[in-house]
C-alpha cells in the first residue's frame, strides 16, 4: 500500500502560510514546483524541497522539507498538497496512475450501512476550491479522473462548473462522477449538467435493490431510491452516460439477481453496471458482522446475476472479487478495479499464473476479513 498523506519534517520554513498545491519535478526552474533532491549540493528558489538527502540549507530559499521514505514512490508529474505550518502532506494526483481520485466533499445526504468514507458535516467547500486549482496543474495526457466524496451533487451547480472546468484545462481526459444521483431527480439540474456537453463522462450511481424500502434502508435515507431512479432515468433522456454500482453484501445479496432483473428491465438504456466486493473499511468495519459474506459462497448467485445482464446486453464488470472466488463463466467480467496503492495480494497469491489478471484485495481490510478460499490459479 503506497502512503498517500502524512507528515515529513520541517527542515526549513519560509513562513507560516496556508496550505499550497506544487508540482513534483527532479529539476524545478519555477518557484511554483517541488524540487525532489538527492543530491549533495542543491541551490536555488523553490516553491519547496524535499530533500532525500543532505543539503546546505543556508543555499536553499523557500519550504525544506525531509522526505520520508514513505513518500520515496513521488515522481516528476505527481501533484501534492504540503503545509508549511505543519509538515504535512497529501498526494492529489499520480502521473503514473491510469486513473485519480479527486475528493470533492465529506459531506452526504445518505449514511450507507457500508460506507467507505463515513460522511462528515463540517463544511469542507476549499476541497472544491482545490480541484479546481489542482485541474489546472494536471497534465492534459491524464486518461481519468474520479469526481467523488461524500455526494458531489451538493454543491449544486458548483459541480456543473468544476465539470465545465476540466473540459476546458483536460478536454482528452475522461472523467467518472461518484454520486447517490438523486440531485438528478430534478430535471433542470439534469438538464445543466448535461448542457456541459463534456465528450467523456460518466455517472456512476448506485442502486442497492429493487425493492424501494429495501434499498432507502441500506442508505439510510428516506425517498432514496425514488430520486436515484428518476435521477438515472433524466441524465439518460439528456444523453449522458450513467452506470449503476452495487456492492455485494448480506443486504443486497438476497435480491442481487432480482435487482438486475430490475434494471435489465426498467433501465436497460444504462451504459454499464458494476457488481462490487465489499472494501472493509469505514461503517462497512463497523457493520462487519452484519454484511459479510465470503464472496466463494455467493459465485452461483454473481454468475446468475451476470448471466443475465449478459443476456440483456448490458456492459458489466465485477470489481473487487479475487478470481480464485469467483466461477470461470465471470472471468471474462472481472476487472481489475482496486486503486494501485491500495492494491495488495496475500502470500498464497504468489504463484498464481493468474494473478496479473486478478483484481487482488484492498489493503484497508483485508487483515481484518478476507475470503477463506483464496489460493493460486495454474
Amino acid at each position: 500500500m503506497l502512503k498517500l498523506n502524512g507528515y515529513l519534517r520541517i527542515l526549513k520554513r519560509s513562513n507560516e502560510g496556508a496550505p499550497y498545491l506544487a508540482t513534483v519535478t527532479a529539476a524545478a526552474t519555477s518557484n511554483h514546483t517541488v524540487l525532489v533532491a538527492s543530491r549533495d549540493h542543491v541551490t536555488g528558489s523553490y516553491k519547496a524541497v524535499l530533500l532525500d538527502g543532505a543539503a546546505p540549507l543556508d543555499k536553499l530559499e523557500g519550504d525544506v522539507f525531509e522526505l520520508s521514505e514513505l513518500f520515496d514512490h513521488l515522481t516528476s508529474g505527481d501533484i501534492v498538497r504540503l503545509s508549511p505550518a505543519s509538515g504535512a502532506i497529501r498526494v492529489l494526483y499520480r502521473r503514473n496512475s491510469p486513473s485519480n481520485t479527486v475528493l470533492l466533499t465529506e459531506r452526504c445526504d445518505h449514511y450507507c450501512l457500508m460506507c467507505s468514507q463515513p460522511p462528515k458535516t463540517p463544511n469542507d467547500d476549499w476541497l472544491l476550491a482545490e480541484a479546481f486549482e489542482l485541474i489546472q496543474l494536471i497534465p492534459p495526457s491524464a486518461q481519468e479522473l474520479i469526481f467523488s466524496g461524500g455526494e458531489p451533487t451538493l454543491y449544486g451547480l458548483r459541480l456543473v462548473e468544476l465539470i465545465r472546468h476540466a473540459k476546458k484545462w483536460l478536454p482528452k481526459t475522461a472523467l467518472h462522477v461518484l454520486t447517490n444521483g438523486r440531485a438528478f431527480s430534478d430535471i433542470k439540474f439534469a438538464g445543466s449538467y448535461a448542457a456541459v456537453e463534456h465528450p467523456d463522462i460518466m455517472t456512476g450511481i448506485p442502486i442497492y435493490s429493487d425493492d424501494p424500502s429495501h434499498h432507502d434502508y441500506i442508505v439510510q435515507s428516506r425517498g432514496a431510491f425514488n430520486e436515484t431512479v428518476q435521477g438515472v432515468l433524466n441524465l439518460k433522456k439528456a444523453g449522458e452516460r450513467v452506470e449503476i454500482r452495487i456492492v455485494i453484501h448480506k443486504e443486497t445479496l438476497d435480491r442481487l439477481v432480482k435487482t438486475c432483473e430490475f434494471i435489465a428491465r426498467n433501465l436497460v438504456i444504462v451504459d454499464h453496471v458494476a457488481l462490487m466486493g465489499l472494501e472493509v473499511t469505514g461503517f462497512a468495519r463497523y457493520n462487519l458482522d452484519n454484511l459479510w459474506v465470503d464472496p466463494f459462497d455467493y459465485k452461483d448467485i454473481l454468475s446468475e446475476a451476470v448471466t443475465l445482464l449478459n443476456n440483456y446486453r448490458i456492459p458489466t464488470s465485477v470489481y473487487n472479487h479475487q478470481l480464485c472466488t469467483v466461477n470461470t463463466d465471470v472471468f471474462g467480467n472481472c476487472k481489475k478495479s482496486i486503486s494501485d496503492w491500495k492494491r495488495e495480494y496475500l502470500p498464497e497469491c504468489v504463484p498464481c499464473t493468474r494473478r496479473d489478471q486478478c483484481g487482488g484485495l484492498f489493503s484497508s481490510g483485508s487483515l481484518y476479513r478476507h475470503s477463506r478460499h483464496i489460493r493460486p490459479l495454474f
